[in-house]
Protein backbone atom coordinates (compact mmCIF):
# COMPACT_ATOMS: atom_id res chain seq x y z
CA UNK A 1 0.00 0.00 0.00
CA UNK A 2 1.52 3.34 -0.95
CA UNK A 3 1.77 6.37 1.29
CA UNK A 4 -1.21 8.27 -0.20
CA UNK A 5 -3.54 5.29 0.08
CA UNK A 6 -2.43 4.81 3.68
CA UNK A 7 -3.41 8.38 4.49
CA UNK A 8 -6.78 7.95 2.80
CA UNK A 9 -7.49 4.69 4.59
CA UNK A 10 -6.55 6.30 7.88
CA UNK A 11 -9.00 9.15 7.23
CA UNK A 12 -11.83 6.87 6.19
CA UNK A 13 -11.43 4.61 9.19
CA UNK A 14 -11.74 7.62 11.45
CA UNK A 15 -14.68 9.10 9.55
CA UNK A 16 -16.56 5.83 9.57
CA UNK A 17 -15.74 4.68 13.11
CA UNK A 18 -16.32 7.88 15.15
CA UNK A 19 -12.58 8.59 15.27
CA UNK A 20 -10.26 6.71 17.53
CA UNK A 21 -8.01 9.77 17.72
CA UNK A 22 -10.24 12.57 18.89
CA UNK A 23 -13.85 13.04 19.71
CA UNK A 24 -17.09 12.92 17.72
CA UNK A 25 -17.16 16.67 17.21
CA UNK A 26 -14.07 16.85 14.97
CA UNK A 27 -14.77 17.35 11.26
CA UNK A 28 -11.55 16.13 9.61
CA UNK A 29 -8.40 14.22 10.40
CA UNK A 30 -4.93 13.92 8.94
CA UNK A 31 -1.22 14.26 9.51
CA UNK A 32 1.18 17.17 9.58
CA UNK A 33 3.60 17.90 6.76
CA UNK A 34 6.09 20.68 6.15
CA UNK A 35 7.48 22.51 3.15
CA UNK A 36 10.68 20.66 2.33
CA UNK A 37 13.55 22.39 0.53
CA UNK A 38 16.44 20.59 -1.13
CA UNK A 39 19.63 22.63 -0.69
CA UNK A 40 22.29 22.03 -3.36
CA UNK A 41 25.84 23.20 -3.89
CA UNK A 42 26.34 26.32 -6.01
CA UNK A 43 30.11 25.75 -6.27
CA UNK A 44 32.61 23.17 -7.42
CA UNK A 45 35.36 22.00 -5.09
CA UNK A 46 36.17 20.28 -1.83
CA UNK A 47 33.67 20.75 0.99
CA UNK A 48 36.07 22.11 3.60
CA UNK A 49 33.49 22.56 6.34
CA UNK A 50 29.95 21.24 6.76
CA UNK A 51 28.63 21.73 10.29
CA UNK A 52 25.14 20.26 10.48
CA UNK A 53 23.50 16.98 11.39
CA UNK A 54 20.10 15.46 10.75
CA UNK A 55 17.60 16.76 13.27
CA UNK A 56 19.43 20.07 13.80
CA UNK A 57 17.37 23.23 13.97
CA UNK A 58 19.19 25.88 11.95
CA UNK A 59 18.19 29.48 11.33
CA UNK A 60 17.89 31.38 8.07
CA UNK A 61 21.21 33.00 7.13
CA UNK A 62 23.24 30.71 9.37
CA UNK A 63 26.57 29.56 7.90
CA UNK A 64 26.62 25.78 7.61
CA UNK A 65 29.62 25.08 5.39
CA UNK A 66 32.35 26.24 3.02
CA UNK A 67 33.56 25.02 -0.37
CA UNK A 68 37.25 25.47 -1.24
CA UNK A 69 37.83 28.79 -3.09
CA UNK A 70 41.62 28.78 -3.60
CA UNK A 71 41.28 28.17 -7.34
CA UNK A 72 38.78 31.02 -7.65
CA UNK A 73 41.06 33.42 -5.78
CA UNK A 74 44.01 32.55 -8.05
CA UNK A 75 41.94 33.13 -11.19
CA UNK A 76 40.80 36.45 -9.76
CA UNK A 77 44.39 37.58 -9.12
CA UNK A 78 45.37 36.70 -12.70
CA UNK A 79 42.50 38.75 -14.10
CA UNK A 80 43.25 41.71 -11.83
CA UNK A 81 46.91 41.68 -12.93
CA UNK A 82 45.86 41.73 -16.58
CA UNK A 83 43.47 44.61 -15.93
CA UNK A 84 46.25 46.63 -14.28
CA UNK A 85 48.58 45.94 -17.22
CA UNK A 86 46.03 47.17 -19.75
CA UNK A 87 45.12 50.18 -17.59
CA UNK A 88 48.76 51.32 -17.64
CA UNK A 89 48.61 51.42 -21.43
CA UNK A 90 45.76 53.90 -21.48
CA UNK A 91 46.89 57.45 -22.22
CA UNK A 92 45.98 60.65 -20.42
CA UNK A 93 44.52 62.71 -23.26
CA UNK A 94 45.04 66.22 -21.76
CA UNK A 95 48.68 65.56 -20.94
CA UNK A 96 49.34 64.23 -24.45
CA UNK A 97 47.99 67.32 -26.22
CA UNK A 98 49.00 70.02 -23.72
CA UNK A 99 51.96 71.02 -25.88
CA UNK A 100 49.72 71.57 -28.88
CA UNK A 101 47.21 73.52 -26.79
CA UNK A 102 50.00 75.78 -25.46
CA UNK A 103 51.23 76.36 -29.00
CA UNK A 104 47.71 77.27 -30.08
CA UNK A 105 47.47 79.82 -27.24
CA UNK A 106 50.73 81.46 -28.40
CA UNK A 107 49.48 81.61 -31.97
CA UNK A 108 46.19 83.20 -30.87
CA UNK A 109 48.12 85.92 -29.06
CA UNK A 110 50.28 86.47 -32.14
CA UNK A 111 47.15 86.59 -34.30
CA UNK A 112 45.66 89.31 -32.10
CA UNK A 113 48.90 91.30 -32.32
CA UNK A 114 49.08 91.03 -36.11
CA UNK A 115 45.39 91.84 -36.40
CA UNK A 116 45.96 95.14 -34.54
CA UNK A 117 49.00 95.92 -36.70
CA UNK A 118 47.11 95.10 -39.86
CA UNK A 119 44.29 97.40 -38.80
CA UNK A 120 46.86 100.23 -38.35
CA UNK A 121 48.53 99.40 -41.66
CA UNK A 122 51.71 98.12 -39.99
CA UNK A 123 51.27 94.45 -41.05
CA UNK A 124 50.72 92.90 -44.46
CA UNK A 125 47.89 90.71 -45.73
CA UNK A 126 50.36 87.83 -46.05
CA UNK A 127 51.26 88.03 -42.35
CA UNK A 128 47.56 87.98 -41.48
CA UNK A 129 46.90 84.99 -43.79
CA UNK A 130 49.94 83.07 -42.50
CA UNK A 131 48.98 83.34 -38.84
CA UNK A 132 45.42 82.22 -39.56
CA UNK A 133 46.77 79.27 -41.55
CA UNK A 134 49.01 78.22 -38.67
CA UNK A 135 46.05 78.32 -36.28
CA UNK A 136 43.98 76.13 -38.62
CA UNK A 137 46.84 73.62 -38.78
CA UNK A 138 47.32 73.45 -35.02
CA UNK A 139 43.58 73.03 -34.43
CA UNK A 140 43.54 70.14 -36.91
CA UNK A 141 46.49 68.55 -35.13
CA UNK A 142 44.77 68.87 -31.74
CA UNK A 143 41.58 67.29 -33.10
CA UNK A 144 43.46 64.45 -34.83
CA UNK A 145 45.53 63.66 -31.75
CA UNK A 146 42.49 63.74 -29.48
CA UNK A 147 40.63 61.29 -31.75
CA UNK A 148 43.69 59.01 -31.97
CA UNK A 149 44.09 58.91 -28.19
CA UNK A 150 40.37 58.34 -27.64
CA UNK A 151 40.41 55.45 -30.13
CA UNK A 152 43.44 53.94 -28.40
CA UNK A 153 41.84 54.19 -24.96
CA UNK A 154 38.50 52.86 -26.23
CA UNK A 155 40.26 49.80 -27.61
CA UNK A 156 41.97 49.13 -24.30
CA UNK A 157 38.75 49.64 -22.36
CA UNK A 158 36.99 47.14 -24.65
CA UNK A 159 39.55 44.60 -23.47
CA UNK A 160 39.34 45.61 -19.80
CA UNK A 161 35.54 45.56 -19.46
CA UNK A 162 35.06 41.81 -20.12
CA UNK A 163 37.84 41.09 -17.62
CA UNK A 164 36.07 43.21 -14.99
CA UNK A 165 32.87 41.22 -15.63
CA UNK A 166 34.84 38.00 -15.14
CA UNK A 167 36.14 39.32 -11.80
CA UNK A 168 32.56 40.10 -10.73
CA UNK A 169 31.50 36.59 -11.74
CA UNK A 170 34.32 35.06 -9.69
CA UNK A 171 33.38 37.24 -6.70
CA UNK A 172 29.85 35.89 -6.98
CA UNK A 173 31.17 32.32 -7.07
CA UNK A 174 33.34 32.99 -4.02
CA UNK A 175 30.33 34.35 -2.14
CA UNK A 176 28.28 31.28 -3.10
CA UNK A 177 31.04 29.00 -1.81
CA UNK A 178 30.01 30.10 1.69
CA UNK A 179 26.99 27.90 2.42
CA UNK A 180 24.27 29.96 4.07
CA UNK A 181 21.09 28.22 5.12
CA UNK A 182 18.15 29.92 3.34
CA UNK A 183 15.28 29.16 5.74
CA UNK A 184 14.79 28.39 9.40
CA UNK A 185 13.94 24.72 9.81
CA UNK A 186 14.86 21.18 10.74
CA UNK A 187 17.48 19.21 8.81
CA UNK A 188 15.69 16.11 7.54
CA UNK A 189 18.41 14.44 5.48
CA UNK A 190 22.12 15.07 5.02
CA UNK A 191 23.59 14.03 1.66
CA UNK A 192 27.25 15.08 1.97
CA UNK A 193 30.09 15.13 4.47
CA UNK A 194 33.03 17.47 5.04
CA UNK A 195 36.08 16.84 2.79
CA UNK A 196 33.99 15.40 -0.02
CA UNK A 197 34.35 16.95 -3.47
CA UNK A 198 31.07 18.51 -4.56
CA UNK A 199 29.91 19.95 -7.86
CA UNK A 200 27.34 22.55 -8.87
CA UNK A 201 23.85 21.21 -8.24
CA UNK A 202 24.88 18.36 -5.93
CA UNK A 203 22.30 17.98 -3.12
CA UNK A 204 23.79 18.74 0.29
CA UNK A 205 20.84 18.47 2.64
CA UNK A 206 17.06 18.64 2.83
CA UNK A 207 15.44 21.01 5.29
CA UNK A 208 11.84 21.51 6.35
CA UNK A 209 10.41 24.92 7.17
CA UNK A 210 8.84 24.28 10.56
CA UNK A 211 7.67 27.83 11.32
CA UNK A 212 4.44 27.14 9.42
CA UNK A 213 3.39 23.52 8.99
CA UNK A 214 0.67 21.91 6.90
CA UNK A 215 -2.05 19.62 8.16
CA UNK A 216 -3.06 17.42 5.22
CA UNK A 217 -6.52 16.15 6.09
CA UNK A 218 -9.36 14.39 4.28
CA UNK A 219 -13.05 15.22 4.21
CA UNK A 220 -16.13 13.61 2.71
CA UNK A 221 -17.99 15.06 -0.27
CA UNK A 222 -20.84 16.17 2.00
CA UNK A 223 -18.45 18.46 3.88
CA UNK A 224 -17.34 20.46 0.83
CA UNK A 225 -20.17 22.96 1.29
CA UNK A 226 -18.92 23.69 4.82
CA UNK A 227 -15.45 24.91 3.83
CA UNK A 228 -13.76 27.47 1.55
CA UNK A 229 -10.25 28.64 0.77
CA UNK A 230 -8.90 31.04 3.38
CA UNK A 231 -11.37 29.83 6.00
CA UNK A 232 -10.12 29.99 9.59
CA UNK A 233 -10.47 26.71 11.47
CA UNK A 234 -9.39 25.14 14.73
CA UNK A 235 -6.68 22.48 14.67
CA UNK A 236 -6.22 20.07 17.56
CA UNK A 237 -3.37 17.76 18.51
CA UNK A 238 -2.84 15.49 21.52
CA UNK A 239 -1.27 17.30 24.44
CA UNK A 240 -1.59 14.30 26.74
CA UNK A 241 -3.88 11.30 27.10
CA UNK A 242 -6.91 13.38 28.01
CA UNK A 243 -6.29 16.90 26.71
CA UNK A 244 -5.84 18.60 23.36
CA UNK A 245 -3.59 21.45 22.33
CA UNK A 246 -5.34 23.84 19.92
CA UNK A 247 -4.12 26.13 17.13
CA UNK A 248 -5.62 28.53 14.64
CA UNK A 249 -5.41 27.23 11.08
CA UNK A 250 -6.29 28.46 7.60
CA UNK A 251 -7.45 26.31 4.70
CA UNK A 252 -4.96 26.94 1.88
CA UNK A 253 -5.89 24.23 -0.62
CA UNK A 254 -8.84 22.00 -1.49
CA UNK A 255 -8.38 19.15 -3.94
CA UNK A 256 -10.45 19.44 -7.10
CA UNK A 257 -10.59 15.68 -7.48
CA UNK A 258 -12.22 13.13 -5.26
CA UNK A 259 -10.15 10.09 -4.31
CA UNK A 260 -11.49 6.56 -3.98
CA UNK A 261 -10.71 4.41 -1.04
CA UNK A 262 -7.58 2.27 -1.51
CA UNK A 263 -7.72 -0.26 -4.35
CA UNK A 264 -7.31 -3.17 -1.96
CA UNK A 265 -10.88 -2.53 -0.77
CA UNK A 266 -12.92 -4.60 -3.21
CA UNK A 267 -16.53 -4.34 -2.03
CA UNK A 268 -18.76 -1.92 -3.92
CA UNK A 269 -20.14 -0.38 -0.74
CA UNK A 270 -16.69 0.68 0.42
CA UNK A 271 -15.35 1.70 -3.01
CA UNK A 272 -18.08 4.30 -3.53
CA UNK A 273 -16.72 6.24 -0.57
CA UNK A 274 -14.91 9.37 -1.81
CA UNK A 275 -12.69 11.72 0.11
CA UNK A 276 -11.15 15.10 -0.75
CA UNK A 277 -7.73 16.18 0.43
CA UNK A 278 -7.32 19.62 2.00
CA UNK A 279 -4.33 21.50 3.36
CA UNK A 280 -4.46 23.70 6.44
CA UNK A 281 -1.64 26.10 7.32
CA UNK A 282 -0.76 26.22 11.02
CA UNK A 283 1.78 28.43 12.79
CA UNK A 284 4.05 26.12 14.72
CA UNK A 285 5.18 26.88 18.26
CA UNK A 286 7.75 24.11 18.11
CA UNK A 287 5.44 21.43 19.48
CA UNK A 288 4.15 20.11 16.14
CA UNK A 289 6.33 17.49 14.41
CA UNK A 290 6.21 16.07 10.89
CA UNK A 291 3.92 13.04 10.71
CA UNK A 292 2.05 13.93 13.91
CA UNK A 293 -1.72 13.32 13.63
CA UNK A 294 -4.13 16.19 13.93
CA UNK A 295 -7.82 16.93 13.63
CA UNK A 296 -9.92 19.90 12.53
CA UNK A 297 -13.07 21.65 13.62
CA UNK A 298 -14.54 23.84 10.89
CA UNK A 299 -17.18 25.56 13.01
CA UNK A 300 -14.84 26.77 15.78
CA UNK A 301 -12.11 29.36 15.59
CA UNK A 302 -9.97 30.36 18.56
Amino acid sequence: MNKINTHILFALLILNQSCEFGNDESDAFGNFEATEILISSESNGKLLDFQLEEGDLIKAGEKVGLVDTIGLHLRKKQLEAKIRSLSHKTLDIPSQINVLIERKSNLEREKNRIENLYRDGAATQKQWDDIRGELDVIESEILANRERLQTNNAGLMSEILPLQYQVEEINDQINKAVLLNPVTGIVLTKFAEAHEVVSFGKPLYRIADMEEVILRAYISGKQLDDIRLGQQVTVLIDQNESEFKTYNGKISWISEKAEFTPKIVQTKEERVNLVYAIKILVKNDGFIKIGMPGEVKFSEVL
